[in-house]
């Protein structure tokens, strides 16, 4: 797996299926598959939560679909709205789906190499549309926190599946 950090230190955090309850379309789909699978996982440098700071973070985020509608990480706000974050694809084909707080939403490819600003004001996740994990470095201020439950109810204005001739996308997640 690409991207790695070998500090001593690094904090890791993962994601499970059963920890993304309500963030697929195939609600039947989700609750036949394993929730202790763990879907991504996400490492951090460690840094001082103070203005100024900033963290870097690496989200491995697995190939794989619930239903026909592929992995993705829960994506949020950030709490603190007015902190921009970027972030870049290490390895993979993927894509990253930004929710405007009004009404704008669009799907970006992320790959290697690619670098992606992602403005103030705008919820994002990544979304794995490949067969390999997905490797992406992320850079944020440490004081802009995650927004989780300004979706609810409505999530993501588009979904990602897989048509069997290549990717579609939809409605509301």
């Amino acid at each position: 797996m690409m991207g790695r950090f070998t500090a001593p230190d690094v904090q890791h955090k993962s994601t499970t299926l059963g920890n993304l309850a309500g963030i697929f379309a195939d609600r039947h789909a989700w609750q036949e598959m394993p929730a202790e699978f763990a879907v991504y996982s996400v490492e951090m440098l460690p840094s001082p939560s103070q203005e100024g700071e900033l963290f870097v973070g690496t989200t491995h985020l697995q190939a794989g679909k619930v239903g026909n509608e592929f992995f993705m990480t829960r994506g949020h706000f950030t709490s603190a709205v007015n902190r921009p974050s970027s972030t870049s694809g290490c390895a993979v084909r993927a894509c990253s789906c930004c929710n405007i707080r009004t009404v704008t939403a669009s799907l970006r490819q992320v790959f290697a190499g690619s670098v992606h600003h992602i403005p103030s004001f705008t919820a994002h996740r990544l979304i794995n549309i490949g067969d390999e994990v997905l490797s992406a470095l992320a850079v944020w201020p440490t004081v802009a926190g995650h927004d989780y439950i300004a979706l609810q109810p409505q999530g993501f204005k588009l979904r990602v599946f897989a048509d069997g001739a290549g990717l579609e996308s939809g409605g509301p997640i």
